[in-house]
């Protein structure tokens, strides 16, 4: 038989028609074993001779044996031969490869073999947080302490209700949060929510409920607490010794009656320190020329001190005790010490044009305006001629508001520091428990 490969031919003796066909199938699965195809795409031209000697040879013109030459045995065979080229090779078989199996959890790219790179979840957005502040009427609540505290306790904020009762905090972390509204007078509420990323979230207006009140059955213990707490202010001095008797480190102190503040301002006027900071004061003004009508030498200055211990004198009976005990206003510094820098700087600014009243809200400081008008005006009574006038009196009296609001910058940031005997606010705040509910 002649082999498909033109160079691998063999001789094989071959005698019958019957071992021809044997032969002819047997080549043909072998043929098709080694993925060769099947030899019945060539045509050859097969002949059986009588001696041991044969020869094939390709023959494109077709076969020359026909099925009727054949016996029985040799149609089995070449049908057997016909089978086995039927089937798929072997070789392309275990040539396809396994799909591969990706990892659980692992996105594939579109078009790509390799895993999609996974996007981070979305980032959290800041919101913002406001609402309002009313009593039980609707009214507005100025000067209200809201605290805005997270589950955690951590990153707590404070603002005051302004003067339309609202309040708001800004660059609020989503999550759940506790609103905690305060004011003197009225029963401390509590509020929660749910902020979401980049909302602007406004609360319910908040309607304080007024605290209820026990002085009756007491008999006078708001007076004694507030007593109390004036002997703790007359012993906090500046580095141990400057008198810094108008500055309550109690946030929700009792108030003072009118004898109290008398009190108070009596012995401000009267302490040997506030003798030796006006003296100070009148040697500063005639070395810088000032009050020119007075001259110079000891005669000057001697009229420059009873003029600067004069305006210390009506400053702080008028602004701090008489028009105090008329209006019903506080006429202390509270000391805040919390929240951040900037509402503590706010509050120490506008304390020099509010005041807390009697009733414990805040209200527009009508009692030192309208203190530093009056000792204006009555300062043109000892002032020399030159230094008198409406228009300076004015003047002095927006000199002095300003100094009063520098005055409590250095109050709410340095003066603390600086003040030995600082009372405990804790201890303080459980006295005045007494007059509040």
């Amino acid at each position: 038989l002649l082999s498909n490969n033109p160079q691998n031919s063999c001789r094989l003796p071959v005698t019958g028609r019957t071992n021809l066909a044997k032969a002819f199938g047997l080549f043909s699965v072998s043929s098709c074993l080694r993925g060769e195809g099947s030899p019945l795409g060539f045509s050859y031209k097969m002949k059986t001779v009588n001696s041991t000697k044969d020869y094939c040879r390709r023959n494109v013109r077709g076969p020359v044996f026909g099925l009727k030459s054949l016996s029985l045995e040799s149609v089995v065979w070449l049908s057997l031969s016909i089978l086995a080229c039927r089937q798929p090779s072997l070789a392309q078989s275990q040539s396809q490869q396994p799909p591969s199996v990706q990892a659980p959890g692992t996105a594939q790219a579109p078009g790509t073999g390799e895993p999609a790179v996974q996007q981070p979840p979305d980032q959290q957005l800041v919101g913002r947080i406001s609402g309002t502040v009313v009593d039980g009427t609707g009214a507005v609540v100025v000067g209200a302490r809201v605290t805005l505290s997270r589950a955690d306790q951590s990153l707590n904020q404070e603002a005051l209700s302004g003067g339309d009762g609202q309040f708001s905090f800004a660059n609020v972390v989503p999550g759940v949060f506790q609103i905690r509204i305060a004011a003197a007078g009225f029963v401390t509420q509590t509020s929660s929510g749910t902020l979401h990323s980049g909302e602007v979230y406004i609360a319910p207006p908040a309607a304080l409920v007024p605290a209820v009140h026990t002085e009756v059955q007491v008999g006078g213990s708001q007076v004694e607490v507030a007593q109390q707490q004036i002997e703790i202010q007359e012993k906090q001095r500046v580095l141990g010794f400057v008198p810094n008797f108008y500055v309550s480190y109690i946030p929700d102190a009792a108030p003072l009656d009118a004898k109290q503040k008398f009190e108070l301002a009596w012995k401000t006027t009267i302490d040997p320190v506030n003798f030796a900071l006006t003296g100070a004061v009148a040697g500063v003004q005639q070395a810088d020329g000032r009050l020119r009508g007075y001259g110079q030498g000891a005669q000057g200055y001697g009229k420059r001190f009873g003029a600067s211990y004069a305006d210390s004198v009506t400053a702080t009976f008028i602004g701090g005790a008489i028009l105090p005990s008329l209006l019903k206003q506080d006429p202390r510094y509270f000391y805040k010490g919390q929240g951040s820098k900037g509402s503590r700087f706010l509050y120490a600014i506008s304390s020099a044009v509010i005041a807390k009243g009697d009733n414990g809200r805040w209200q527009p400081n009508y009692s030192g305006i309208l203190g530093n008008l009056a000792s204006g005006g009555i300062s043109n009574l000892y002032y020399p001629k030159t230094d008198r006038g409406v228009a300076l009196t004015f003047e002095n009296a927006l000199i002095r508001t300003g100094s009063n609001a520098i005055a409590n910058l250095v109050q709410e940031f340095l003066i603390r520091k600086l003040t030995p005997h600082v009372p405990n606010a804790d201890l303080a705040q459980s006295q005045s428990t007494i007059s509040k509910e």
